[in-house]
C-alpha cells in the first residue's frame, strides 16, 4: 500500500521495461531477476529482488513456478498504490465475526472466498520465493566460479614467475662462467654488475651501448668479447 521514491521508481520500470521486451503480456520470462538485473545494470540481488516484488504488487507481472508472466507493460506512475487483495482479505474476515456477533453464521461461500483469495496469495508468496532463491543460488553459483577462476590463474602466474624467476638465475650464472672463462685462468676477481650488463646489451643487440661500456672492462676481456 506504500508509494516508492524516485528511484526505486525509475529501477522498477527498468526491470518492466526488460520483461516487456522479452515477451509479450499474457507470455512468461524464463530469465531471472538476477539475469536480468546484470542485463540492465542492476547487479545487486536485493535491489532486484524489490524492484520484482514492487512489480508484482502493482500487477504488471505474475510469478509462476519461479517464472514471470508479464501482465501489464505501462509503466509504475509516481504515487501509485499496490494492488494487493489485503482489503478484500480483511473484509471476508471481518464478515463472518459481524455476523457471528450479530447472532448470524458464517455462510460457507464466505469461508470459501476467503480461502481461495489465501491460496491464491500464498501462490504467488511461494512463487516470488521461488525466484528469490533461484537467483540466491545462480549468484552463489557465478561467486565460486569466480573464484575457481581466480584462484586457477593465481596458481598459473605463481607457476611462470617460479620458472621465470629460475630461468633468469640460470642465466645469469652462466653469463658469470662465461666472463670468468673469457677473462682467463688465474683472474678470481667477481664480475661486476657493469659487466653483466654489458654482456646482456651484446646479447641483446644493442652494440652501440655495450661498445661505450667496453672501455671499463679490462683489455683481454674486450679482445674476448671481440
Amino acid at each position: 500500500m506504500s508509494h516508492v521514491n524516485q528511484e526505486s521508481l525509475d529501477r522498477a520500470n527498468a526491470f518492466l521495461a526488460a520483461f516487456a521486451a522479452r515477451a509479450e503480456p499474457g507470455e512468461l520470462v524464463d530469465l531471472s531477476p538476477a539475469e536480468l538485473g546484470r542485463e540492465i545494470e542492476v547487479p545487486e540481488p536485493l535491489a532486484a529482488a524489490r524492484a520484482v516484488r514492487a512489480l508484482l504488487a502493482r500487477k504488471r507481472l505474475e510469478a509462476v513456478d519461479g517464472r514471470y508472466r508479464v501482465l501489464d507493460a505501462r509503466p509504475i506512475e509516481p504515487g501509485e498504490r499496490e494492488q494487493v487483495s489485503r482489503p478484500r482479505r480483511s473484509s471476508a474476515r471481518r464478515e463472518p465475526k459481524e455476523k457471528a456477533a450479530s447472532g448470524g453464521r458464517a455462510t460457507y461461500s464466505a469461508i470459501g472466498r476467503e480461502v481461495v483469495e489465501r491460496t491464491i496469495e500464498l501462490g504467488r508468496e511461494v512463487g516470488t520465493l521461488r525466484g528469490q532463491l533461484r537467483a540466491a543460488r545462480e549468484e552463489a553459483r557465478d561467486a565460486r566460479e569466480s573464484r575457481d577462476e581466480s584462484e586457477r590463474r593465481l596458481g598459473q602466474l605463481a607457476a611462470r614467475v617460479k620458472e621465470l624467476e629460475g630461468r633468469a638465475e640460470m642465466a645469469e650464472a652462466n653469463l658469470r662462467t662465461l666472463l670468468a672463462a673469457a677473462k682467463g685462468p688465474g683472474r678470481d676477481a667477481p664480475v661486476g654488475d657493469t659487466e653483466m650488463e654489458a654482456i646482456l646489451g651484446v646479447l641483446k643487440g644493442e652494440q652501440e651501448e655495450a661498445a661505450s661500456r667496453a672501455s671499463a672492462f679490462p683489455e683481454d676481456v674486450r679482445e674476448a668479447g671481440g
